[in-house]
């Protein structure tokens, strides 16, 4: 089977997942740092999959009827913001191929006032898609549960050791 616009002997290029990731870290915008490496990408995809699944108020599943304000995470710009100024606590991951980057230049500076880790991911459509979401999630923010305990004890270690407050300014 032959690719678009090449001939059938050539084949079709070869898409190796590093080279995905590495083509979508090039679309990024130039504030998007500190990037998520990839393996500890695919951790924090992991614990937002876990933390979309489970509400925060009694530790039960999302699926058993509870209201959608006591989730353990809060995904977009205008929630993700309110939730930062309100006082939640957790960690903030922004999608890194947002147009225009005034829709999320302030995000950076309001968790370092709060004092929450952040860090930037690649893509929103894969971001959207760990919280189990058809439409593409420009950020989120992750809240601290027993449910998800030791997925986001390892991310939070990581992200802290590997990516300091200090390489941010």
């Amino acid at each position: 089977v032959a690719a678009e616009g090449v001939p059938a002997e050539q084949g079709a290029p070869s898409t190796a997942p590093a080279d995905d990731y590495d083509a979508k870290c090039s679309l990024t915008i130039p504030i998007a740092r500190p990037l998520a490496p990839k393996k500890l990408g695919k951790k924090l995809f992991k614990v937002a999959k876990s933390s979309s699944k489970v509400v925060a108020a009694e530790g039960v599943p999302a699926e058993q009827g509870a209201p959608s304000t006591a989730k353990c995470i809060r995904r977009g710009v205008k929630d993700v913001a309110k939730a930062i100024r309100k006082g939640e606590k957790g960690f903030v991951v922004i999608a890194g191929d947002i147009s225009p980057i005034d829709v999320i230049s302030h995000l950076p500076v309001l968790c370092e006032e709060h004092k929450i880790p952040y860090c930037y991911v690649p893509a929103r459509l894969d971001l959207g898609q760990a919280i189990g979401s058809n439409t593409p999630c420009s950020t989120i923010l992750i809240t601290k549960n027993d449910e998800y305990k030791e997925k986001y004890k390892q991310w939070y270690q990581r992200r802290v050791r590997g990516i300091a407050f200090s390489t941010l300014l």
